[in-house]
């Protein structure tokens, strides 16, 4: 919520609690306060644009405050209009239109492009058109260097062509996240600090767009790696093609044989990445290094990073946070480095298979498996997903929304160790990842 939302909303609330206690003391001030009210929101519309979230709480505060001043209270309870307002405040509270990220705490400021291309030797099984390839969509977050003030960078792809919901969100909601502020410079140098820098590819969860792990992604690119995160087209819920159409996730049933048919076609994705990545047009050409790389993602995202590791001899190291495994993934002897990274067991609920498959996985990493659980948090914390909330709802919904660990402080854990162990195997000083962990309260785990 700004500045001016606040004003407004507790102006009006102040109203229709005075309306109701001190009824004599309101009507004088109803003259005054009711057109300054209305003033204000006239101003937000003309600072801030058209904002439909707005206009039903601003609507019915200023219509329960005028009855509250002018209906005997026998007509109309007092409380029961007050109490009415506190819903419709809360509403307005708890979804920014345009929420606010933190910015990344580590030396350099980042930047990032988007890349789209077709995949000619691989079909597109998703549509019916036989002429279809498949299109490869990966945004990248880098260290950069640039003087003048970043270009924010569009947060979501097709904006204006969303489909019904997002990651489960309404669309509705998402209308002004093209506003959201990346902290990224779009398209500039890449930091000139080092030859080749090292390479880090993500994928996100099952129908997340690569938009909602903007955080994480950014907080790993100011700490010096190159992060390639990749969209994976029809099963992401909106992603824009290399032509500019913009497609929609096709559903699933979510059951084994066909999510285990996903992990493969986004594994053959993140190996595309490094056939072409080097080859395209970029601030990254010449200066990235794709004959060792490591891979990290959330959820599926997760599986796909593991799957990677045991299926492309140029992944050296791979991080799963919170990704069940499917097909035969349990059964591989991973290189390793490995590390797994749970979300509160006691928030998450993870399933029998989540476990046991993990524990098959970890028990045949050949070169150093480490498994950490985040406490605190559950399946959507390391997204942006709870800074989507005001920070007041986000503590009070906490318990069933993100976890009640600050955002920010998931973020920054979730990164300390992906970086304590993909960072060496990719040239980085070696860390001492229990220290890592040992930083945070609530952080538990080891090597395995």
């Amino acid at each position: 919520m700004s500045v001016l939302d606040a004003v407004l909303v507790v102006t009006a609330l102040l109203l229709a609690v005075g309306g109701a206690v001190v009824p004599r003391t309101a009507r004088w001030a109803a003259p005054v306060l009711l057109p300054l009210l209305f003033a204000g929101a006239g101003i937000q519309l003309l600072l801030d644009d058209f904002v439909w979230q707005r206009v039903p709480a601003y609507a019915l505060l200023a219509v329960a405050t005028w009855l509250l001043l002018r209906t005997p209270r026998r007509t109309v309870p007092a409380a029961l209009l007050v109490g009415a307002l506190v819903p419709v405040a809360t509403a307005v509270w708890a979804l920014p239109p345009v929420p606010r990220l933190p910015p990344p705490d580590g030396a350099y400021p980042v930047g990032s492009t988007v890349l789209r291309w077709v995949d000619e030797s691989r079909p597109e099984a998703a549509t019916a058109d036989p002429g279809d390839h498949r299109n490869i969509v990966v945004q990248a977050w880098y260290p950069a260097e640039f003087d003048s003030a970043p270009r924010q960078y569009l947060y979501l792809d097709g904006h204006g062509e969303l489909p019904a919901t997002v990651a489960g969100m309404p669309s509705a909601l998402l209308s002004r996240y093209h506003l959201i502020d990346t902290h990224a410079g779009a398209d500039v140098p890449l930091a000139d600090d080092r030859p080749r820098w090292p390479v880090l590819l993500f994928s996100p969860g099952h129908g997340a767009p690569r938009a909602v792990y903007t955080g994480l992604l950014t907080e790993l690119a100011s700490r010096g790696f190159v992060v390639l995160a990749v969209d994976h087209p029809y099963e992401v819920a909106v992603t824009e093609l290399a032509d500019g159409t913009v497609a929609h996730g096709v559903p699933n049933s979510g059951s084994d044989a066909e999510m285990a048919a996903q992990l493969a076609v986004r594994t053959a994705d993140l190996s595309a990445v490094l056939d072409r990545i080097g080859t395209v047009d970029s601030p990254l050409t010449g200066r990235i290094d794709t004959t060792r790389v490591a891979a990290a993602g959330h959820s599926l995202g997760g599986a796909t990073a593991a799957s990677a590791s045991a299926h492309d001899q140029r992944v050296v190291a791979a991080a799963n946070i919170d990704g069940t495994l499917y097909g035969d993934l349990p059964e591989q002897r991973l290189p390793g480095p490995y590390l797994l990274i749970d979300s509160d067991p006691a928030r998450t609920g993870h399933s029998a298979a989540y476990l046991e498959r993990n524990r098959k996985l970890l028990g045949g990493v050949q070169g150093g498996g480490h498994h950490y659980t985040i406490g605190r948090t559950d399946h959507i914390g390391c997204t942006d997903a709870p800074l989507f909330l005001a920070p007041p709802v986000r503590a009070l919904a906490g318990r069933w929304f993100g976890g009640e660990r600050s955002p920010v402080e998931t973020r920054r854990a979730t990164a300390d160790l992906l970086a304590a162990v993909l960072g060496p195997p990719l040239g980085e000083r070696p860390a001492d990842v229990a220290a890592v962990a040992g930083r945070y309260p609530d952080v538990a785990g080891g090597p395995v």
